[in-house]
C-alpha cells in the first residue's frame, strides 16, 4: 500500500465517520476497511503510517499541540499526530507546512473554544488491529521502521512562554490564548 493508497483508505473512512473529525471512529472504520486487504498490503500501510508520523515530527507542530491541547506530552504528541493523519491528506499536507494552518480547521476551531483535546491514539493501531483482524496473529516486530529527524534547535524553548509561540505561531495562539 503506497501512500496514495494509504490517503484513500483514510478518505473512505472518513466518509464512513458520523462525525468527519472523530479519529477513534474514522481509525475504527479505516481497520475494517484495511482488514479486507492482502496482509503484505497491510505491512506496507503500517510503514507508510509511520513515514506520515516521522514528517509530522517538527517542532512547531509540538508547540501547536501544546497550545491546543493545554500541554503536549511525548506521547501526547503521537496521539495528536494519529489526530492530523485522520483529518486527511489536505489538511496534514497544509498543517505539516506550516503548523498555523491548524487554525483554518474546524475541529482544532471548536477544541479550543470547548477546551478539548485533539488526540488520536487509535490511528496508531489501525495497521495493527486489521492484520491481527485479517490473519489472526500479530503483526510482525519488524513491519516497519521509523527515523524521527531532529527537532529544530530555534524552538528548543519552554511551549509555556506564550509570548516565543505566539511570534512563531501567532495564529494558533490568537486561537488558545485568550
Amino acid at each position: 500500500m503506497d501512500i496514495e493508497q494509504f490517503w484513500n483508505l483514510m478518505d473512505q473512512a472518513r466518509g464512513r465517520a458520523v462525525d468527519s473529525s472523530d479519529a477513534d471512529d474514522i481509525a475504527h472504520h479505516a481497520t475494517a476497511l484495511l482488514a479486507t486487504h492482502e496482509p503484505q498490503q497491510i505491512r506496507d500501510a503500517q510503514q507508510t503510517l509511520w513515514d506520515l508520523m516521522a514528517a509530522s515530527y517538527q517542532a512547531p507542530l509540538w508547540a501547536a499541540a501544546y497550545l491546543i491541547n493545554g500541554g503536549c506530552s511525548d506521547d501526547g504528541f503521537d496521539y495528536f499526530r494519529g489526530w492530523l493523519i485522520a483529518q486527511g491528506r489536505t489538511a496534514f499536507e497544509q498543517v505539516i507546512a506550516d503548523a498555523n494552518h491548524l487554525a483554518d480547521l474546524p475541529a482544532v476551531q471548536a477544541a479550543a473554544e470547548a477546551g478539548i483535546d485533539l488526540e488520536g491514539e487509535q490511528t496508531l493501531s489501525i495497521a495493527w488491529d486489521a492484520y491481527e483482524r485479517a490473519t489472526g496473529t500479530e503483526l510482525p516486530s519488524d513491519a516497519f521502521t521509523i527515523n524521527y529527524p531532529n527537532l529544530d534547535p530555534a524552538w528548543n524553548f519552554d511551549f509555556d512562554d506564550h509570548s516565543r509561540i505566539a511570534a512563531q505561531l501567532p495564529r494558533i495562539a490568537a486561537l488558545c490564548l485568550k
